[in-house]
C-alpha cells in the first residue's frame, strides 16, 4: 500500500486513525468494492467498475456516492498524492448505519475509503486447486463484489500453503463458477468459453471486455456451463482479472489437463494480444479527451 489513502473528501496518511468500530459496515462486511488498474494515469474501464459497484450497492442496500464524477475526482486526487500513475487502486464504499450495533453520535450514511498499491507480480502461469460447494449460485446475492471477502481470502491463503496459486470454486450443482479473485476461461478448438453469471460467478470487468469488446478473427468467445470434465477436455485454460489480465493455467489439482505443448495451441496469446491493443487504444483515447477538455 502506498503512503496516502482517500477517506471521503480528504487525503490522509494510511496510519491515521480515522475509522470507528461503530461503523456497522466495517465489522459486518456491509459494503462494496472494486479493484481498478491505472495505466499512465488513467483508470482503465472506470465506467464499468462504477456501474458494477452501483448495481451491487443497490442489491446490498449500501448508500452510494451521488455520481461517478464525484468519486472519480477524489480518486484522481489520491493518484496524484501517491504519484500512482501505473498502479492498482482499491476503492470501497462502506455502509455506516443500521443493525443493532451502530455507533453513537451522528455519522455519514457511508464512507469512501480508497488506496493505491504497486501492481502485484503474479508470475507467468498459475496452478489451481478445486473447491466443491464454494459458490451458492441460487443466492440472491451471488455475483456481488461485497466486503464480506473472508471466505475467498481463506481459500486463497490455503491454496498458497499447498503450493498452489489459486482455486477453482464449484457451485452447489458441481459446475465451475470462478476463482477467488479471477474468472476462468477454457479453449476448445476455435471456441472460448467462460461460465455464465448463473453459475454464481462475479461479473469481472476483464471477463466482460472479452465477451463484449475483444474480437479475434476465427475465434468465438462466449458463455457456457462448464464442469470439471470440461477443464480436462480443454485445449487451454486461462484466468482473467483486472490486475492479472490473462494468465495461463498449467495444472488443476486432481484433474488431468492438457498442456500447451501437447495441444500446440496459442489461443490465449492471441486474445491477450488483442486485449492489450484494446487497453492501449482506450488509454490513448482517454488521454486525448482529457487534453481536449
Amino acid at each position: 500500500m502506498h503512503r496516502y489513502l482517500l477517506h471521503n473528501d480528504e487525503i490522509r496518511d494510511t496510519g491515521a486513525q480515522d475509522l470507528s468500530a461503530g461503523q456497522v459496515g466495517l465489522l459486518n462486511g456491509w459494503g462494496v468494492f472494486s479493484t481498478i488498474r491505472i495505466y499512465d494515469g488513467v483508470m482503465f474501464a472506470w465506467e464499468r467498475h462504477w456501474a458494477r459497484m452501483h448495481t451491487d450497492a443497490a442489491r446490498m442496500r449500501v448508500p452510494f456516492p451521488p455520481g461517478q464524477d464525484w468519486l472519480a475526482q477524489r480518486l484522481h486526487r489520491l493518484m496524484e498524492a501517491n504519484q500512482a500513475f501505473n498502479a492498482t487502486l482499491r476503492v470501497a464504499v462502506i455502509r455506516n448505519r443500521g443493525g443493532m450495533f451502530e455507533g453513537p453520535g451522528p455519522m455519514r450514511e457511508f464512507d469512501v475509503v480508497a488506496f493505491t498499491a504497486d501492481v502485484n507480480r503474479w508470475g507467468d502461469q498459475v496452478k489451481l486447486g478445486l473447491v466443491p460447494n464454494a459458490r451458492h449460485a441460487a443466492s440472491e446475492f451471488a455475483g456481488t463484489k461485497n466486503l464480506s471477502w473472508s471466505e475467498n481470502l481463506t481459500w486463497y491463503e490455503r491454496a498458497h500453503d499447498q503450493g498452489l496459486d489459486e482455486v477453482v470454486l464449484l457451485n452447489e450443482r458441481g459446475e465451475v463458477s470462478e476463482c477467488t479473485s479471477a474468472n476462468i476461461f477454457v479453449v476448445q478448438g476455435t471456441e472460448v468459453w467462460t461460465p455464465p453469471l448463473t453459475s454464481g460467478c462475479l461479473p469481472g470487468v476483464t471477463r466482460a471486455l472479452l465477451l463484449e469488446e475483444i474480437r479475434v478473427p476465427g475465434l468465438r468467445i462466449g458463455e457456457r456451463t462448464l464442469l470439471p470434465s470440461d477443464l480436462e477436455a480443454a485445449d487451454e485454460i486461462f484466468i482473467t482479472s483486472t490486475t492479472r489480465e490473462l494468465l495461463p493455467v498449467i495444472s488443476v489439482e486432481g484433474l488431468r489437463i492438457k498442456s500447451n505443448e501437447s495441444t500446440g495451441t496459442n489461443v490465449r496469446q492471441q486474445i491477450h494480444a488483442a486485449f492489450k491493443t484494446f487497453v492501449e487504444n482506450n488509454i490513448a483515447s482517454r488521454k486525448r479527451a482529457d487534453i481536449i477538455v
